[in-house]
């Protein structure tokens, strides 16, 4: 992992294991299916959920500061604990909460990813837990949301104006030609089909082993290697999920300073009245 911009953010299942129990640890598991972690987890985890409690269902958004301090409250969070994020679905929505909480200011020096994630851990036979932790509450304060790091939809319409960003769109081919509007068995999808106007199709998947490790960092150039360094990149998906997956990669693996996750994603451009759409590859 030393090749990486920034290698310390990204941890082994044997670092997880060494260091699950530190004081000033908490691991948390997000996963696209909501019961796994209460089959089997890695034992100390808390479990978040990704469609109650990591977004706001009435704004369609993510969630509000205050709502983002209980839930960090209430999992035994404070400023200066190290959260560890693993998941299901090589890491997809770990890296969404990961997001979040750069997002809302949590130091970048107390997050980790775990590398491989869920499968990784369960597949090399380490041991699991059904049982929730008991935590202490902690008092978690949050800062001003940074918006350097999220990307809207005006955003997105003055840089295709401007040419002035790499966009990004890490779906599946067949979402990005328009021939499908979601994933099999994602119900949340758009009117249309196809993808933005200029975006370039790398699916999140180019930055995985089928371990669902991250490729090496001379592999991750050569898949993102048509990205212009002097232009903001901005990636993008569904809703968000997969493509703070690829935000994780160009920020912290390869050490794009300008990367900005539209959590909006096709679900809101499919949807949007005026926006452009292109089809077919």
């Amino acid at each position: 992992m030393t090749d990486y911009a920034r290698p310390e953010l990204l941890v082994t299942t044997d670092w997880v294991a060494e260091h699950a129990a530190d004081d000033g640890v908490r691991l948390v598991e997000v996963d696209v299916d909501t019961n796994s972690y209460g089959e089997a987890h890695i034992a100390g985890a808390v479990g978040w959920n990704w469609e109650t409690q990591l977004c706001d269902p009435v704004r369609r958004d993510i969630l509000t500061r205050a709502s983002f301090e209980d839930l960090l409250s209430s999992s035994g969070i404070g400023a200066d604990t190290t959260i560890v994020f693993y998941g299901d679905n090589n890491n997809w929505f770990a890296t969404y909460a990961l997001w979040q909480c750069v997002y809302w200011g949590h130091p970048e020096s107390g997050i980790r990813l775990m590398d491989g994630g869920r499968a990784k851990w369960i597949g090399e036979g380490r041991p699991t837990s059904p049982e929730a932790p008991l935590v202490d509450r902690a008092d978690y304060g949050a800062s001003l949301g940074d918006d350097n790091v999220r990307a809207f939809s005006h955003q997105i319409h003055r840089g295709l104006a401007e040419e002035s960003i790499n966009l990004i769109d890490v779906r599946s081919p067949v979402e990005f030609s328009g021939d499908i509007t979601s994933p099999p068995g994602m119900p949340e999808t758009a009117q249309r089909g196809g993808h933005i106007p200029g975006a370039v199709n790398v699916p999140w998947s180019e930055a995985v082993h089928e371990d669902g490790t991250f490729r090496s960092a001379e592999r991750l150039l050569d898949v993102y290697g048509s990205l212009d360094d002097g232009k903001e990149t901005i990636a993008y998906c569904r809703i968000g999920e997969r493509s703070s997956h690829t935000w994780f990669v160009l920020t912290y693996l390869l050490g794009h300073d300008k990367v900005r996750n539209y959590d909006g994603s096709w679900t809101e451009w499919g949807n949007l009245v005026a926006a452009p759409i292109a089809r077919g590859q």
